[in-house]
């Protein structure tokens, strides 16, 4: 009898010697590090989004992208698939954005568009993350954010297909190329650390942080940002938006146009710690709707624009102990107008220091709108220590319709209006 030799595969011949030592599978590799570095030896080598993406979609969960100094040049977002770890080199690996640039549509972008007309293709190319929108569609969930496939003639081939219908006449509909940078979409288990994303504000455009963000999380649980920084991003520096159990931790976020911290749309569970938001030019804790059950402890809040915190729609049952908020442009706490069914109710605020916010015209330690209620205020330092121009004129500043506010154990002084007031809305 002629015997058959048969050509089997690595991959199956492997399988078969698990068999045959009764194991029954083959045996699975353990977590892998995949490296990324701008030059000398790694699996990729490269300075842009290209090279970090085509690392991370070398990798499956357990594993973790180790990307080496420098700066990294982001035409598009890295997007990092579940349970990976992506770790920098602290201090030096920078994920930069590029320079922006902007188009008018040539005619207008409806909803389910694969395929835009623009006025100026020359400044796109394949690959390019990019958002649609005109004047009326224009921040939000209103604006899709999504890439370049190709370029033809006048033609960009987009995917995924637009959200809205942009309208050319009479709301200028436009693209412009602003995107997350680093992102985790419909991602859970992930870790990022060690890792700086700038974005390069002065030469892009904006886009708010429902869908943009240095770092951006999107319909994502149980990840943690340790370590990180989130810096002049023209938008906000950490945003989650659609998420459960969110960690940011020891990181910072500053120098961003909107908010520092952006927890947001069904956020519960959340926690930041440690972490110091300063010098954005909003708000530097934004918790936007429903945030709730978060913990936000020994962070540093100071010297963003308008608020130190700010608590709104459905941000309900959060904890906030030890942290420092400081001169912020108008107050250091602000809990937003909202109908009583909606409003930031049963927030606490415990061992805080609350100081030397707002200005001679107008500022305030706490500022409570309609109709929160049930919050808890106790064992803070709520005081303004400048010798001149003192502006955080109320400890706490109650809008009359507001709701139970109990005041307990604090440390109050320098003020030179009053301690606390209930007060109108004209304030």
């Amino acid at each position: 009898m002629k015997l058959r030799t048969l050509a089997i595969p690595c991959a199956a011949l492997a399988l078969v010697l698990a068999n045959l030592t009764g194991c029954g599978t083959a045996t699975k590799a353990g977590p892998r590090t995949v490296s990324v570095a701008q030059s000398g030896a790694a699996d990729v080598t490269g300075s842009d989004n290209v090279a970090l993406q085509k690392a991370a979609d070398m990798l499956r969960p357990g594993d973790t992208l180790s990307i080496g100094p420098g700066t990294y040049t982001m035409e598009n977002s890295v997007f990092i698939p579940t349970g990976i770890t992506v770790r920098g080199t602290k201090g030096q690996t920078i994920l930069r954005k590029g320079k922006g640039v902007q188009s008018a549509l040539a005619e207008d972008g409806d909803y389910g568009e694969s395929q835009l007309l623009v006025a100026e293709p020359e400044k796109f190319r394949p690959g390019m993350g990019i958002t649609v929108l005109d004047d009326q569609q224009n921040s939000g969930w209103d604006v899709s954010v999504t890439a370049v496939k190709a370029v033809e003639g006048n033609l960009l081939r987009i995917e995924p297909m637009t959200l809205r219908d942009y309208s050319l006449e009479p709301h200028h509909a436009r693209i412009q190329n602003t995107f997350p940078i680093l992102a985790v979409i419909e991602g859970e288990n992930v870790v990022l650390e060690d890792i700086i994303v700038d974005g390069n504000k002065d030469e892009n455009a904006r886009i708010d942080g429902c869908r943009g963000g240095a770092i951006y999380l999107y319909r994502s649980k149980n990840s943690t940002v340790r370590n990180c920084v989130a810096r002049n991003y023209n938008g906000d520096g950490i945003s989650f938006q659609i998420t459960d159990g969110i960690q940011v931790i020891d990181s910072e976020a500053y120098g961003n146009t909107g908010f520092g911290v952006h927890p947001g749309t069904g956020s519960p569970r959340a926690t930041v710690k440690g972490c110091r938001l300063h010098h954005n030019g909003d708000i530097g804790l934004f918790l936007c709707w429903r945030v709730r059950n978060g913990e936000f402890s020994g962070n540093i809040i100071e010297d963003n624009g308008h608020y130190g915190i700010s608590i709104g729609h459905k941000d309900t049952d959060n904890v906030f102990t030890n942290n420092t908020v400081r001169r912020n442009g108008v107050c250091g706490v602000y809990f937003r107008n909202e109908t009583v069914k909606n409003a930031g109710h049963r927030n606490t605020f415990r061992n805080n220091l609350i100081a030397d916010n707002g200005t001679v015209k107008q500022g305030y330690g706490f500022l409570i709108e309609p109709k929160a209620g049930d919050i808890v205020i106790e064992n803070n330092r709520i005081s303004d220590s400048r010798t001149e121009g003192r502006g955080q004129r109320y400890a706490v500043y109650k809008v009359a319709g507001a709701g139970e506010v109990k005041l307990a154990s604090n440390t109050i002084e320098g003020h030179f209006a009053a301690e606390f007031k209930e007060g109108p809305a004209s304030r």
